[in-house]
């Protein structure tokens, strides 16, 4: 490729969004991946066993197929071979003393589940429904611009500017304060609480509780689809569909550094010392750390650099996967159809674990995210085995103890294999106490902890997957930095797009779906 029009650097959702995108517009995209193969939290392998084919990390696409990016994208990519396979019931809860609940994509079926709390379920996700217009506008939409000072120019119209500010301010409601003045049994709280942790929030935090309800929503609406075959298809189509269209994906290409000439970025240097320039633009899908510390080093601006120091990062993730010989044995036979099943003993439960890993401590009762991608995809495994993939949102990334006193933290407080496998034996014994002969079945175990994720992928710092602490003060209008501005820097032609630029976290690819529009 000559000088191409646009250097994407990474290769995650929303860098393959904006290329696919670009290069439908017949643009000169290339993109640049450091490591040997693209995605970024996008990962397909087989880690346990053979034929047992694992999402290793991100693995439910709800996010994507009710973006506008599929939207825009969704015939090309199903031209180049992407198909989901989705549920009826994609998310549930189950207790310590085996209560559960399950939400299925049917209204009148989940009133009916919650029982004197259906009532108020229905009023819930019916607002976000009627409000999805505005809701929708601004948690997917390009915040400094026209389209969306004109969005809340009519609403302010036609609620009246004090019932639009009350709405704003229901929406800053915590989750803890949603589901305590909302719903009457711990069990229905129990169901929504651990939601907000997949927005990077706790039950605590501002603005979890609106989240866990367009959480609710989206799932009775699309349910919880993963990628038919594994996640590794969805990566097939877009590399497909982006070389279809002229571009060029090149994968083991660091890119050390940003060439700036004359206050713009011309272009890249590679570690293998090679250069490549841009006519355009450079776009970093990148955290604030690795685009100012390290691409940009000495051209960065002060005043970014120092607005990176004080960027905060969240707690870590960490990741277990099993091969089974044959499908979990629950207690409860429903609970095999679901997709996304949490482990927790409530709200109080999920506050308990949450605050402990913020404080570095390895939680007593970790808050469990099983799913179950062989009930909605059976080609991932060999026929009558299983797969199960969990995801535990609350890990400390520096540890500084355990708040159950029996596992010691290392003195330099780093995750070690040792440290890793002792915590997954903990979370397995959870998980065995709800299945039957659980770890006769276990063919396979592979886990992850947050400094493994890390050294998979430098942009997930200390194992967060959500680009940075996701509160309200590093969200909306002051992400990543208070004085950020839609995903411009404050060098010309240098864009930042990724899970640390509005639209946050996720894999709807909004971020690089908003800055391809305006390019």
């Amino acid at each position: 490729m000559n000088a191409p029009d646009h250097i994407i650097v990474g290769s995650g959702i929303n860098a393959l969004v904006c290329a696919a995108l670009l290069a439908g517009k017949g643009r000169k995209v290339l993109v640049l991946e450091r490591n040997d193969t693209i995605g970024g939290c996008i990962r397909t392998e087989e880690i346990t066993a053979p034929g047992f084919v694992h999402d290793v990390m991100a693995t439910t696409f709800v996010l994507f197929i009710t973006s506008p990016a599929y939207a825009a994208l969704a015939a090309d990519l199903g031209r180049h071979g992407l198909q989901f396979c989705n549920t009826k019931a994609p998310t549930g809860v189950l207790r310590p003393d085996g209560s559960h609940l399950i939400q299925r994509t049917d209204r009148a079926a989940n009133v009916a589940a919650l029982g004197g709390d259906g009532a108020q379920y229905a009023i819930d996700v019916g607002d976000i429904e009627k409000n999805a217009g505005l809701l929708f506008g601004l948690l997917g939409g390009g915040l400094w611009t026209y389209p969306t000072f004109k969005l809340l120019a009519g609403e302010a119209w036609r609620r009246k500017p004090r019932n639009l500010a009350a709405f704003l301010g229901d929406a800053l409601v915590p989750a803890r304060g949603w589901l305590e003045t909302s719903y009457d049994s711990e069990l229905s709280r129990a169901l929504w609480a651990p939601w907000s942790l997949h927005a990077g929030l706790g039950p605590e935090d501002a603005f979890s509780g609106q989240i866990a309800k367009v959480i609710a929503f989206a799932l009775e609406a699309a349910g919880a689809p993963v990628v038919k075959g594994g996640a590794k298809n969805l990566l097939a189509a877009f590399e497909a569909l982006i070389e279809e269209k002229g571009g060029v994906i090149r994968t083991d290409a660091d890119v050390a550094s940003i060439i700036v000439e004359d206050g713009r970025a011309a272009g890249v240097s590679l570690a293998s010392g090679e250069t490549v320039h841009a006519s355009r633009s450079v776009i970093c899908s990148v955290t604030p750390t690795q685009l100012y510390q390290r691409l940009l080093g000495k051209a960065a601006p002060e005043a970014d650099v120092a607005a990176t120091r004080k960027y905060r990062y969240g707690k870590g993730n960490f990741q277990i996967h099993y091969a089974l010989d044959r499908p979990p044995a629950w207690r409860h036979q429903a609970l095999g159809e679901v997709a996304l099943l949490h482990l927790t003993p409530g709200l109080d439960g999920v506050s308990k674990a949450g605050n402990e890993a913020a404080r570095g401590m390895l939680p007593e009762t970790p808050t469990i995210c099983v799913g179950q991608p062989h009930a909605l995809d059976p080609s991932r495994c060999p026929p009558g085995k299983a797969i199960l993939w969990l995801q535990l949102p609350e890990a400390p990334r520096h540890i500084k103890g355990d708040a159950a006193g029996k596992l010691a933290a290392p003195a330099d407080g780093q995750w070690t294999e040792a440290l890793r496998e002792a915590y997954a034996d903990r979370v397995e014994a959870i998980l065995a106490s709800h299945i039957d002969a659980f770890s006769a079945t276990v063919l396979g175990r592979r886990a992850y902890s947050p400094a493994d994720l890390e050294a998979m992928n430098v942009n997930l710092v200390g194992g967060d997957p959500y680009g940075g602490s996701s509160t309200i003060d590093q969200s909306f209008l002051w992400r990543p930095f208070k004085t950020s501005r839609n995903h411009e820097t404050s060098i010309k032609g240098l864009y930042h797009i990724g899970a640390s630029t509005h639209p946050g976290a996720g894999l709807g690819g909004g971020s690089g779906f908003l800055l391809a529009q305006r390019l």
